[in-house]
């Protein structure tokens, strides 16, 4: 089906049935996983137990990365560290501990180690408590100094573990909380691939980012994340010091998530070019954005999925017009795919039943003719 044909699904339903979340009994459609927390800390746990089973060896995590809640930037550098070899969750410890649920959540993964056998990543300034909660495994403190510092620290220790050759491609990101919400639309991608993501402000490159940028000697390819509001001309005109410099953005942090999970660069392979059916996507409120960080890894494992906002729970034109350019068909057989699925992150008093239920249908493989299965 043509791309001017698939148009006739990219418009909201003209009614809905009040009655539809009444008395529900499960909030998982044939084409949306939920996982219905608002909280952080139980989202990690949620996403860990649908990604690691840990039945056998072959879905045992390697390493688990905990994090500090209160501060995005060191989560959001920290999701690099996702991606194989370390093969894990991101969770969370608080000022005093690593909550119960939490530290049974890691008993439960039995992780194997990394490539260094490095069981768990502690990143920040965790109090002394976690560590003797973890005593049976093989810690390794990530200290924390700044956002750019860090974010250039994670990316030393992705090529130290992997005993690779820096990346050429960079996302480059704020560190700024204004910008945030473009940022976080990173985490997906740097937990599925190995190029990292390095802090710059609205219209200034930090040292630390400078040296990280140097040794790919001035032959990176960076990706700038976000709209000149966030990411000023100027900044961008220093960054081509470093390499080709390359924008993805929209007006707003959800137009800026379609326009990234669109995008495509064709001559170094990065980018999600998400055109066709057969997708994972990953959706999330964009009131509820800190839940982008624990949600990562379903970009890691299984569908493999881009991050979309939800513009405070709803969808809009620009996700109405995403969806209808992934819209899978058949022509003769549905059972041979392709097919699209979606995970959403939220209750339903982030994200409605009744908004699940039209993503569900806009997911649907439909026949080509228009005749039905």
């Amino acid at each position: 089906m043509k791309v001017e044909e698939k148009k006739q699904f990219a418009h909201a339903p003209e009614e809905l049935n009040e009655l539809a979340s009444w008395n529900l009994q499960t909030l998982n459609t044939k084409n949306v996983t939920r996982l219905a927390s608002n909280d952080p800390v139980t989202t990690s746990i949620l996403v860990s137990q649908t990604i690691w089973p840990s039945t056998h060896a072959n879905n045992r995590p390697g390493t688990v990365i905990l994090l500090p809640l209160d501060k995005w930037q060191i989560g959001l550098a920290s999701v690099d560290l996702v991606h194989h070899p370390n093969n894990g969750p991101v969770m969370y410890y608080d000022h005093k501990e690593l909550p119960v649920d939490v530290l049974n959540e890691v008993n439960r993964l039995k992780p194997k180690g990394n490539v260094e056998e490095t069981q768990i990543m502690v990143v920040g300034d965790a109090p002394e408590k976690v560590y003797s909660q973890l005593e049976e495994y093989k810690v390794e403190k990530i200290p924390f100094t700044s956002s750019a510092g860090f974010a250039a620290e994670i990316d030393e220790r992705y090529v130290t573990i992997t005993n690779s050759e820096y990346p050429k491609s960079i996302i480059i990101v704020s560190e700024e909380e204004e910008a945030k919400d473009y940022s976080l639309i990173a985490s997906n991608w740097i937990a599925h691939m190995q190029e990292p993501i390095l802090y710059v402000k609205n219209d200034s490159i930090p040292d630390e980012t400078k040296r990280a940028l140097a040794k790919r000697n001035h032959d990176a390819h960076l990706y700038l994340l976000g709209p000149e509001k966030v990411l000023s001309r100027e900044l961008e005109e220093q960054l081509t010091e470093f390499g080709k410099v390359n924008r993805i953005a929209g007006d707003d942090p959800v137009s800026t998530s379609v326009a990234f999970a669109k995008f495509k660069d064709e001559q170094t392979g990065f980018g999600w070019g998400g055109s066709e059916p057969g997708r994972g996507i990953s959706l999330i409120s964009s009131a509820h954005s800190d839940q982008a960080i624990p949600a990562a890894p379903f970009s890691h494992l299984g569908k493999h999925a881009p991050l979309l906002w939800l513009e405070n729970g709803e969808l809009t034109e620009e996700l109405y017009n995403f969806l209808a350019l992934i819209k899978p068909t058949f022509q003769d057989d549905p059972t041979t795919g392709p097919y699209n699925h979606a995970y959403l992150i939220g209750t339903v008093q982030e994200v409605s039943f009744q908004t699940q239920g039209i993503i569900d249908d806009k997911l649907e493989i439909v026949s080509e003719s228009g005749r039905g299965h």
